[in-house]
């Protein structure tokens, strides 16, 4: 189940946000952010419920997400007809996860990664120093791939980020190979950075987009 947000204003030139979403809640949990991406940025914005959340059947894995995700590039590209080069991958918490994997196997314009992290092992290394992190099954390692991508990367976090600890978003950055670019958000919670970013946060993505979809 998807969400495909345009503006009444726009042209068939607009780039196409593709976006994936952190752990909790659903698409209607992001219904205010979809609109004001579209507005604020002058862009389209696509997003699908991962299996198991929301509207979308089965049940969530590792192997599920990414699965889910190229099945979101498919439709863009193959469906909705929409050239790579007019679409940005964004993927914020968990969904940078998600975004990351993809982008090592398609080419879009751009990558745009929000408050995530490294991996669940560091993840976990950092609120439960007590398990072992072999005990862990679910890796979502970001941090082996985002090396391989060779698209323009804007990366985005807080230091107050209470959940994913703004050094592993920003060991993120600088594992990946350029170009690339960080834009830290002062004093935003974990779910805060639109809030508490506001006109500053949106004017860095719509530069970032603007920039890599001519």
């Amino acid at each position: 189940h998807g969400w495909w947000v345009r503006r009444e204003e726009g042209s068939v030139d607009d780039p196409v946000l593709v976006f994936f979403h952190g752990n909790a809640g659903n698409l209607s949990h992001r219904a205010d952010l979809l609109v004001a991406l579209a507005r604020r940025i002058g862009a389209e914005v696509f997003v699908v419920g991962y299996r198991g959340y929301g509207r979308s059947d089965g049940g969530p894995s590792e192997e599920g997400l990414f699965l889910d995700a190229r099945a979101a590039w498919r439709f863009a590209t193959d469906e909705r007809g929409v050239p790579a080069e007019r679409l940005v991958i964004f993927g914020k918490s968990l969904g940078g996860a998600v975004a990351i994997d993809l982008a090592t196997s398609v080419s879009p314009a751009g990558l745009i990664i929000e408050s995530s992290f490294t991996s669940i092992p560091d993840m976990a290394g950092a609120h439960y120093p007590f398990v072992p992190k072999a005990l862990i099954r679910t890796r979502l390692d970001s941090v082996s791939k985002i090396g391989s991508i060779g698209c323009p990367k804007l990366f985005i976090h807080s230091k107050a980020d209470e959940v994913v600890p703004y050094a592993l978003g920003h060991r993120l950055y600088e594992t990946a190979a350029d170009p690339k670019s960080f834009y830290e958000v002062v004093g935003a919670g974990h779910n805060e950075t639109s809030l508490v970013g506001g006109e500053a946060y949106f004017e860095a993505l719509a530069g970032f987009v603007r920039k890599v979809v001519r």
